[in-house]
């Protein structure tokens, strides 16, 4: 899944009051630092609505809470996929007695049983083109038949009764699904949110008003959406018999983290999510004890921390941070059908040794991150420690490749345009450092203010110069990553950098078609001294998060892909009291 992390500008209402003891103890009070464009699972192509898609619709496989590395366990799947001997054939077997949150779109309002077919559907709404589906990339060419589908659906041959050779339902709970070539990791698109389950009844009913009436079969429902604002989640009472894990590690255990085993999913029954896009105010509710959990703030990070220690007053107050080592990377993207930038590789290469990585890491990051030298991060097959870029923060080398690009100290140079996905003032701050880093070499950098859904849409439709964004893994693979780079998936696919090579597109093929092992990964350390060689991106750092809980709240783990996280979280009720006290 896309995770374009900036930040957004709203209200925060009346959260911002200062009474620390106003709010019921029962629910979680959970944050997100930007708004949620809509609850579609076909559209989840970013971390804020793939949250909250994640509480409600589920997929047919997800990620155990606790084990790293990261382990893919059955969801609404019986087990894990039969795959053919030639990995072309999957046979998944769907649980039964799984049903559908109710609602009035069902007769007598009462959710029906899932079945097979429900994923043949809204897998063929992903691939619908009237949906323009943000996350098509998904299953692209992947699935025998289905991109056939496609096309014969936009020329009005083919309707959503219309057979796929690739997606077939023997009986009520087989799913057969039928790739157009191995791909080794199919198993992990199948726990992505895009590819979560619908019901035709609801699409029927709400048509383009489903990305605000979401029902999937998942253990919370939606009970309020104010935009900018709030999600408020309630229970859904007709959830299954999932029980909280009980599989963890030595560490897992000392943290009281397997205390709940056996009991009961959910264990919390309102979840409010607060929309707060400014980082002070974000903090300052948290630290109110109006959020459970929250962020730390560049400029409040000496306020938590003396060096890389816990202040003692932060102890004291039984807050907590959970140490993440995100599978991600930030990147300072060149839309390569610019008439300029995407012609001029002295002009991207000037850019590139223009910009002080090191600095930005300090100045935005106070060091919670390493320098990237590629898109894969570490921890994953192909990533490299002994790999350098060759591009790194040089000024004379800047200047001198502005000559060679033909704008000596920037004299005939376009003005750039540099978006920012909101108007926050960290996101601002960013886009002022970027604006200064380039005016020492002679380019005038223009910066633009966006809402989020404005950002998105100049990136999808190729009209943003340059921007930077992040992405956190989809799934854990390289793949998944090398991706972001590959011609098919151009702009209003994942390629938002429209990067278009044959050579690159070959070895991207040809890592695709090849299993785990030594000569894939090779061939994935190939591709990140090509994509360096090419420069259609700046690939900046891999980040580091400490995420602050207070101590009233349980069983907080939260992990970039591990999306459903809500339903093993509680609040001790006693012990909240208790704490509000010393904030």
């Amino acid at each position: 899944m896309k995770n374009i992390i900036l930040l957004l500008i709203a209200s925060f209402l009346t959260f911002s009051c200062t009474n620390k003891v106003n709010q019921d103890s029962s629910t979680i009070y959970g944050v997100l630092d930007a708004n949620i464009p809509g609850l579609d699972p076909i559209q989840a192509n970013n971390k804020y609505s793939s949250r909250i898609i994640a509480q409600i619709h589920e997929g047919l496989y997800h990620y155990h809470y606790f084990k790293r590395p990261l382990e893919l366990e059955p969801q609404l799947a019986e087990s894990m996929p039969k795959v053919s001997k030639d990995g072309l054939t999957y046979t998944i077997k769907i649980k039964k007695n799984i049903f559908f949150q109710d609602d009035s779109a069902f007769p007598n309002n009462k959710g029906r049983e899932l079945t097979a077919n429900d994923f043949i559907y809204s897998w063929k709404r992903l691939a619908d083109p009237s949906n323009k589906a943000l996350s098509w990339w998904v299953f692209d060419g992947k699935i025998k038949g289905l991109n056939e589908w496609r096309e014969s659906f936009q020329k009005a041959k083919a309707t959503y009764e219309s057979p796929i050779e690739g997606l077939n339902a023997p009986d009520k709970y087989t799913l057969v699904i039928k790739l157009t070539r191995p791909f080794y990791q199919f198993n992990l698109l199948l726990a992505m949110p895009s590819t979560f389950v619908v019901a035709k009844e609801v699409v029927e009913k709400y048509g383009k008003e489903i990305i605000n009436h979401p029902v999937g079969t998942g253990p919370y429902k939606l009970a309020r959406w104010v935009r900018n604002s709030e999600v408020r989640l309630e229970k859904n009472p007709t959830f299954r018999n999932e029980t909280y894990p009980s599989e963890g590690t030595k560490e897992d255990k000392e943290k009281g983290f397997l205390a709940d085993a056996g009991k009961k999913l959910p264990l919390t029954d309102t979840i409010s999510i607060k929309i707060i896009p400014e980082r002070q105010p974000l903090w300052l509710s948290f630290m109110k004890g109006q959020l459970d959990h929250g962020i730390v703030p560049k400029d409040n990070f000496s306020q938590v921390f003396d060096g890389k220690q816990i202040r003692q007053e932060i102890l004291d107050k039984k807050i907590g941070i959970h140490m993440q080592y995100r599978p991600d990377y930030t990147y300072f993207t060149f839309n390569m059908e610019h008439p300029v930038l995407g012609k001029n590789h002295n002009l991207r290469k000037a850019m590139a040794y223009a910009y002080d990585i090191q600095t930005s890491l300090e100045k935005f990051y106070n060091h919670r991150g390493i320098e990237s030298n590629g898109p894969i991060p570490p921890g994953l097959d192909g990533y490299d420690p002994n790999y350098k870029k060759p591009i790194h923060y040089d000024l004379k080398k800047a200047k001198e490749y502005m000559e060679k690009a033909g704008f000596p100290e920037g004299k005939g140079a376009p003005t750039l345009n540099l978006e920012l996905a909101n108007s926050g003032s960290w996101s601002r701050q960013m886009g002022e450092f970027v604006k200064n880093q380039m005016a020492l070499i002679g380019l005038n950098i223009k910066i633009t203010s966006n809402t989020w859904p404005q950002f998105d849409k100049k990136v999808k439709s190729k009209k943003a110069d340059i921007f930077q964004v992040a992405w956190n893994a989809d799934y854990p693979d390289a793949e998944n990553f090398l991706q972001l780079y590959y011609s098919k998936n151009v702009s209003p696919g994942s390629n938002n950098a429209n990067f278009m090579n044959r050579e690159y597109d070959s070895m991207y093929e040809k890592a695709a078609s090849l299993p785990p092992g030594k000569a894939r990964t090779e061939l994935y350390k190939k591709m990140v001294i090509f994509l360096n060689e090419k420069t259609p991106a700046i690939f900046l750092i891999h980040r580091i998060y400490r995420l602050p809980f207070h101590g009233w709240l349980k069983n907080y783990n939260e992990y970039p892909v591990v999306h459903d996280f809500y339903k093993y979280l509680r609040v001790d009720e006693k012990e909240k009291e208790e704490l509000l006290k010393k904030l």
